[in-house]
């Protein structure tokens, strides 16, 4: 078996007010072989329980999603939960233009 390392990056959003990091996310630009293109991954978007349901969040993935399209992006991926209590954030992903395309399949370490 050949292995051959394939470089990435990430960038880091955050939300402030009034000098306090209020919410937070990530984009990791990644590449393969299939694409000329890289594709993104939107990761651990969090947002401060007192600041939800505020617009916190759409600003940060509206950003997130506009610096993939700058990057050439081919597709972005998010991933949530299936575990009854996230359908919430499943329907506001779906109001963002995300599609429901799938499963995540995870091992944990």
């Amino acid at each position: 078996m050949n292995e051959k390392e394939v470089a990435g990056r990430g960038i880091r959003y955050s939300l402030e007010e009034q000098g306090r990091e209020i919410g937070h996310a990530y984009l990791y630009l990644l590449s393969n072989d299939l694409h000329e293109e890289p594709f993104g991954l939107l990761e651990d978007v969090q947002i401060d329980e007192g600041h939800r349901g505020q617009g916190a969040a759409n600003s940060l993935v509206k950003a997130v999603i506009e610096r993939a399209q700058h990057e050439g992006c081919y597709k972005l991926i998010a991933t949530s939960r299936n575990d009854g209590t996230r359908q919430t954030v499943h329907d506001w992903y779906l109001r963002l233009g995300f599609r429901d395309y799938g499963s995540e399949f995870r091992l944990d370490f």
